[in-house]
């Protein structure tokens, strides 16, 4: 699973705007956008800001990859 499907799949599970998860990883909603749109790859301290976050909430995406 690619990283910008990862951002759209956590966003989804956990119902958040664009806005929201970019406020809840202190980055831009542009960044978040970006993500999504496979326009940039984020920096690597941003990437472990999202992972966290996620396992924060449970989301785990091996269960992902198989689909």
């Amino acid at each position: 699973m690619k990283f910008s499907e990862q951002v759209k799949y956590a966003r989804m599970k956990l119902l958040l705007t664009q806005e929201a998860l970019a406020k809840e990883l202190g980055v831009s909603y542009a960044t978040i956008c970006r993500w999504e749109k496979d326009n940039r790859e984020p920096q690597i301290v941003s990437q472990g800001k999202f992972y966290a976050f996620c396992e924060s909430k449970g989301i785990t995406f091996e269960e992902q990859i198989e689909k």
